[in-house]
């Protein structure tokens, strides 16, 4: 079970990934996108083209570590193609296979 606290940085990966990628192949990406550090405790999000894998990658306590989903049946609806920081509430969205039609927040806490 992957577990994501309220603060956590999420960062979705725009294209598709070759999912045969491991820990220095999706390190390699991380480093070429994104200016996080892979070691800063954010996840990395990873998609492949028929959306219907992913990999997350993100540093565990004391290394890094991959967390795989395959689809049996339909795909991750995700509409981002570019490679962008997301919230959690969108990542659990993109889990479940949720699109929402319209978002309304209760408030804006910023």
């Amino acid at each position: 079970m992957l577990t994501i606290s309220g603060g956590a940085k999420l960062f979705l990966y725009g294209s598709p990934v070759d999912m045969r990628k491991g820990f220095e192949g999706l390190g390699y990406l991380i480093e070429q996108t994104f200016e996080a550090e892979i070691t800063s405790g954010s996840y990395f999000i990873f998609l492949n083209r028929a959306k219907d894998r992913m990999k997350v990658l993100y540093w565990d306590v004391d290394g890094l570590a991959i967390w795989y989903k395959r689809l049996e049946k339909g795909t991750f609806s995700s509409k981002e193609r570019t490679n962008a920081q997301i919230t959690r509430r969108d990542f659990l969205l993109l889990l479940e296979g949720v699109t929402p039609k319209r978002i309304n927040r209760r408030y804006n806490v910023a």
